[in-house]
């Protein structure tokens, strides 16, 4: 991992720069399988966006496949070699068609993920930025992303996300490659950071 290691910390202290110091994580997560996006060989991380509109609600979205009511907010997967707000503005661009102004850089969540029959670990990175919406029409332009639809919300909403993320069940899914259950606590943790975050900033 040291390469990823080198081209990451290279570019958090740009970013941090024009941007502001975001709040680091480490969250060891234990998993039955890795489930995607921690499956997924083609990325070494994913930009988390919370996208504000300009009467302030936060944009989430949910995908067909997702169980019933769970959205969330918007996130895309960073390529090997890609520059990390190289591929903020191609999600951003891609799952939303708005033009968007980066705000903040909130924080950046290092996850070590335990796979539990094999006690194989992986890392993944999700990186958390606020952007204010400034132009275009909200709609996905990447049918690969697969979105069914958008949701709004306000900052104080987020915690009734975190507890439907918490809440999923058990069950396998091989759209997912693991287990809803898996995947929603891993997702529950950014929200939970951006809800405190936000708060604590009176966004």
């Amino acid at each position: 991992m040291s390469d990823i290691d080198t081209f990451i910390s290279e570019q958090l202290t740009s970013i941090s720069r024009r941007f502001g110091a975001p709040q680091y994580h480490r969250v060891i997560l234990p998993v039955a399988s890795f489930f995607d996006p921690l499956g997924k060989d083609d990325r070494y991380g994913e930009v988390c966006m919370v996208i504000r509109r300009p009467d302030g609600d936060l944009i989430t979205a949910r995908k067909r496949y997702y169980p019933t009511g769970i959205y969330r907010l918007l996130t895309g997967g960073i390529r090997h070699g890609e520059p990390i707000l190289d591929a903020l503005a191609r999600e951003a661009r891609e799952e939303t068609g708005l033009e968007v102004e980066t705000r903040r850089f909130l924080a950046a969540i290092d996850y070590r993920a335990r796979e539990q029959r094999t006690q194989q670990v992986r890392r993944f990175v999700t990186f958390v930025f606020l952007l204010d919406e400034v132009d275009g029409t909200l709609g996905c332009v990447d049918p690969e992303e697969e979105l069914e639809s958008f949701g709004l919300i306000v900052v104080d909403d987020l915690p009734e996300l975190v507890r439907r993320l918490e809440a999923l069940p058990p069950d396998e899914d091989a759209r997912i490659g693991g287990r809803w259950r898996d995947w929603g606590r891993f997702r529950a943790v950014a929200h939970r950071l951006v809800y405190d975050l936000l708060r604590a900033a009176g966004s």
